[in-house]
């Protein structure tokens, strides 16, 4: 398949962030969808500040709101919600109202969710439970909401692209087969060939090719997609603070002792070994903690937190999170985000 171009409007129909849409336009042409879509994740979650994430966030409407535009987003933003304004009662979508004001006033944006497939009561439902929440950590968790929208819609262009070229091609080697057939090989007769050609012989030319078997053409195994950034990532977030961490400095260590892993309460000495280290930017993203590498290497990680350098006042001295990557999981992309305040933390597994 040919490369697939996205320009910055394509790109800003999937993602309402001007800083994405113009990453995403210079890293085109993408090889596959899934490429993009990893390119597209580097870019959101690694280059875009929150001020572009809050400016993408602005470009949704309102859950249970009809798009007043008619514009490819407004397009697919109506079909994404397709399920929930088709499950919902005249009281359940002014309940959604009523708790969409509740949430914005409390964020300061739009209660943001990948509503594709779910009705107004799940909705409704993950609404309430997330207006609980912290802003600095419903931040986060809108970011990745807008992550799978982007990817939601990255797969629809790619696809319509796809199908457009597929059918151009198809379509015009068949009249090309038909036409010669007749003896038709000028360009000029061709054109009329075509436009007087019935129109159930055109269906029955296309049908033709689109059901052929494609015969001398084995299967390919599918390939893992090259990676945009490290493997392992983190992100902080001051909580006391509102506002991203940075100046921490954060410590990525794996296990490699005799002993298949660390113990509760056991020694640990010499059975860590350092992959990298980094100082948190202000945005609170840490810098490349280990290489790039396509495959990682399954075992248990721990990453760390100086947040006793960053805060003196703060409960912790420091913060450590260990975890373990199975060997099924060797190509997926791991996130860590710290939340942070003077006497708890929390974390959870990102995209």
């Amino acid at each position: 398949m040919e490369e697939i171009k996205v320009d910055e409007k394509e790109a800003l129909a999937c993602c309402g962030s001007s800083q994405f849409a113009k990453q995403m336009a210079l890293a085109s042409p993408f090889p596959s969808v899934d490429h993009a879509i990893s390119v597209a994740k580097d870019i959101w979650f690694d280059k875009v500040d929150v001020i572009g994430w809050l400016e993408a966030f602005a470009a949704h409407t309102r859950i249970g709101e009809s798009p007043s535009s008619h514009t490819k987003s407004a397009q697919w933003s109506k079909g994404e919600q397709s399920t929930a304004l088709a499950t919902a009662t005249d009281s359940g979508l002014q309940e959604l109202s009523d708790w969409n004001a509740r949430y914005r006033q409390k964020f300061g944006h739009v209660f943001l969710i990948c509503a594709s497939g779910r009705s107004a009561a799940e909705i409704l439902g993950e609404l309430k439970n997330r207006y609980s929440n912290r802003p600095i950590h419903e931040l986060e968790i809108a970011s990745q909401e807008q992550m799978k929208i982007t990817e939601l819609r990255l797969r629809k262009l790619f696809s319509a692209r796809t199908k457009a070229d597929s059918t151009g091609s198809q379509y015009s080697t068949a009249v090309a087969s038909k036409a010669e057939m007749f003896g038709f090989k000028s360009p000029f007769i061709l054109f009329f060939f075509l436009h007087f050609l019935k129109l159930e012989e055109r269906v029955g030319i296309i049908g033709q090719h689109l059901t052929a078997p494609l015969e001398g053409f084995p299967a390919k195994a599918p390939q893992v997609q090259a990676r945009t950034r490290p493997p392992i990532t983190t992100h902080v977030l001051d909580v006391s603070r509102g506002s991203p961490a940075a100046g921490i400095e954060v410590r990525l260590e794996m296990w490699k002792s005799s002993q298949p892993r660390p113990s509760f309460g056991g020694t640990d000495i010499g059975g860590w070994v350092l992959e990298g280290c980094s100082t948190t930017d202000r945005d609170g993203r840490s810098g490349q903690l280990m290489s790039i590498v396509d495959a990682l290497s399954p075992g248990v990680y721990r990453i760390s937190f100086n947040t006793g350098k960053y805060n003196p006042g703060v409960f912790f001295p420091y913060v450590s999170i260990v975890f373990e990557i199975k060997d099924t999981q060797k190509f997926e992309h791991f996130h860590v985000p710290l939340l942070l305040s003077p006497f708890s933390f929390s974390t959870y597994r990102g995209s």
